[in-house]
């Protein structure tokens, strides 16, 4: 054998001594990397199932609780709604809205309100709580003092609220009712004036405003023609219903 193959395989044998070493010292690690990914990778695919799962449960129970207040069977349908609202995820936030509204319509005015307010101060997201303070004020126009709508919907009908003509239009019916006409003519013309209003509610702002000039409280000649406008559009039948 020459000198050139004996310092070849040594040097080869030196090589693969040092890869076991290697190996010996770093494949704990490598092992527990490998076994680490596939455990995560496992309880992710685990969790997504779990979640999806539960998801499909509370749907079919959310629907279910709709058929059964469909169906005339209020107290079946509050019993579902009232484990889910109990719950996490979206549909105990939807189960709450609609358990607020089956109490409104069962007549317990103070309890969706109540409802309504806790939802309100439960979101995280101020599109659901702003929605939840409109629906709750939308009770109180009826039920409460213009105080009580106030309290709630005040900020909602703030320029940069994408509620702020509902909540308007609320917030001036309820000063309506308080006989502070001036404030509900500003409220209803606010909502008339935005340019992103649509005509259905641009002409039930303006049958408001009628309203307020029959009764002979109105102070903007321009309103007052656009409100007379109105009122003979609905004398024809194209115009919106009056307020409730």
């Amino acid at each position: 054998m020459s000198q050139d193959n004996i310092f070849r395989e040594v040097d080869e044998e030196l090589r693969s001594d040092r890869m076991r070493a290697l190996w010996r010292r770093f494949a704990p690690f490598v092992i527990g990397g490998a076994i680490a990914i596939v455990a995560l990778v496992a309880i992710n695919e685990g969790w997504a199932w779990y979640s999806n799962s539960q998801s499909a449960k509370a749907s079919d129970e959310y629907y279910a609780a709709l058929n059964a207040a469909d169906a005339g069977d209020l107290a079946g349908a509050q019993a579902q709604l009232d484990t889910l609202a109990n719950g996490s995820g979206g549909y105990a936030v939807l189960a709450g809205f609609r358990r607020a509204a089956l109490l409104a319509e069962q007549g317990d005015s103070a309890g969706a309100v109540a409802e309504y307010d806790a939802l309100a101060n439960a979101q995280s997201n101020p599109r659901l709580r702003e929605l939840a303070l409109v629906l709750a004020a939308n009770i109180l126009v009826d039920t409460g003092t213009l105080a009580d709508v106030e309290t709630r919907i005040a900020s909602v009908a703030s320029d940069d609220s994408p509620l702020r003509r509902v909540a308007r239009e609320r917030l001036g019916l309820a000063q309506y009712k308080a006989g502070d006409f001036a404030a509900a003519q500003a409220s209803f013309e606010a909502v008339l004036n935005d340019p992103l209003t649509q005509t259905p509610t641009r002409n039930r702002m303006a049958y408001y405003l009628g309203q307020l000039l029959s009764d002979g409280v109105t102070t903007a000649p321009t309103d007052a023609e656009v409100a007379a406008d109105a009122i003979d559009a609905a004398v024809q039948g194209e115009a919106a219903p009056a307020a409730e």
